[in-house]
């Protein structure tokens, strides 16, 4: 009998992989350090090999990665320019009687983690450092872009996604297709799901009730009777549903309501629709844009504070004083502004191949980060390769999540493999 696949992402035997996914950050955040009291030696370093080629490279074959691996590795030391300035090397070669013996309070280097730098190689691949310039969701789909024709290196189109870059090399990613990789997918979430199985299995029950036949729908005349039927809001109602709304306009002052965050402005236009339900005489034609929700507000609220007392009385206090409607307005120039802002470039498309308007991919900032050796330019989705990686005092510029046992491990394993 055949053994069973094991599956790409599994909770039984957790691998951290090159892509944007939830399984992806649980394994992240179970990372632990080598078990180095009950293993023995190649046991650690055959499991560090495991879980770092998991990660990096998984896409190729592990002969392959044995050809490119290298027993040198990059490194740049820091040069103290000071002291260099102020010292020619003689008190280098001074003796004994001379102050060259006496130990000056220096302070000690951070250590280089020159075993980070074990899958340096890969990150000349074009398929890695599309990965790297955040230009697609995984290093699966930068290799699929490539192959497909997407990406162009230099100006020329290019299809091998082992292509070694070069410092100073520019690849650049069709826009459309990074939009695609980095935005959200058009799918609908599971709950949205669950409410259409829920009405279409009461419609298949209501349709075997009446005998196989579809119900009949509720003529709009009868909707727009049950909502001339509706009784127009109490006082001490309309200043509850104005209190909150207010506490809604205090939320969207007191934060910078960015661009591209649009649930704040969801949110409140939901507020600001729930208040104006309440009358008989809005409808969504004449309540559609802000500016018309703020006038049926300002409007309606005056005169159901002048008709609820007689008219011998005196003038009442308003529901919503001049400084509460003054903020009203701020809030909602502000929002305005913001989607005025963003309808141009962000608006909603149904022919996109992604949803829209366009939203970052789920759990894209966990893994959202650029090296050191790429200059990016998102606006045009292209990259530059300024140079290939070397390890630092205290750095290592190859992204990697393992600590520095398990990279020392892992390249030992290859060390000896070689």
């Amino acid at each position: 009998m055949p053994r069973k696949k094991p599956r790409f992402h599994s909770l039984k035997k957790l691998h951290v992989r090159q892509n944007w996914s939830r399984w992806s950050l649980y394994a992240l955040s179970q990372l632990k350090a080598p078990n180095v009291t009950s293993r023995t030696y190649f046991q650690q370093k055959w499991t560090a090999k495991a879980t770092t080629r998991a990660y990096h490279g998984e896409h190729i074959r592990e002969k392959k990665w044995k050809h490119m691996f290298k027993r040198t590795l990059p490194a740049v030391v820091a040069m103290d320019y000071k002291y260099l300035a102020a010292n020619d090397g003689s008190e280098q070669a001074a003796g004994r009687g001379m102050g060259a013996d006496v130990q000056s309070a220096t302070r000690t280097p951070p250590m280089t983690p020159y075993m980070q730098m074990a899958y340096y190689p890969l990150e000349r691949r074009l398929d890695t450092a599309i990965w790297r310039a955040l230009f697609a969701s995984s290093v699966r789909q930068a290799r699929q872009f490539v192959v497909h024709g997407l990406v162009k290196v230099n100006g020329k189109k290019m299809v091998y996604p082992a292509y070694a870059l070069n410092p100073g090399d520019m690849f650049q990613v069709e826009p459309a297709s990074v939009m695609f990789a980095t935005g959200a997918p058009k799918t609908r979430s599971s709950s949205a799901r669950r409410v259409t199985k829920a009405k279409a299995a009461e419609r298949a029950a209501a349709r075997e009730e009446s005998g196989g036949q579809t119900p009949k729908q509720p003529k709009p005349s009868d909707a727009a009777v049950a909502q001339s039927t509706r009784e127009e809001p109490t006082p001490a109602e309309l200043k509850k549903h104005l209190q909150d709304l207010m506490a809604d306009v205090d939320g969207v002052l007191a934060e910078d309501v960015k661009a591209k965050d649009k649930q704040k402005f969801r949110a409140f236009r939901q507020s600001v629709k729930k208040a104006i339900s309440l009358w008989r005489t809005a409808n969504p034609e004449s309540v559609s844009t802000l500016d018309t929700q703020f006038d049926f507000l300002k409007t309606q609220i005056a005169e159901r504070a002048a008709a609820s007392l007689p008219r011998e009385t005196a003038a009442p206090e308003p529901l919503m004083s001049d400084e509460d409607q003054k903020r009203l307005r701020d809030a909602f120039e502000k929002l305005k502004l913001e989607t005025e802002h963003t309808s141009a470039w962000n608006r909603r498309n149904p022919r996109a191949p992604y949803a829209t308007p366009w939203r970052p991919r789920d759990y894209m900032s966990a893994f959202a980060f650029i090296p050191r050796y790429l200059e990016v330019n998102q606006n045009i989705c292209a990259a530059v390769y300024l140079r290939h990686p070397v390890a630092r005092q205290g750095l290592a510029e190859v992204p990697t999540p393992f600590p520095i046992e398990t990279g020392q491990l892992a390249f030992n394993w290859y060390l000896r493999n070689r």
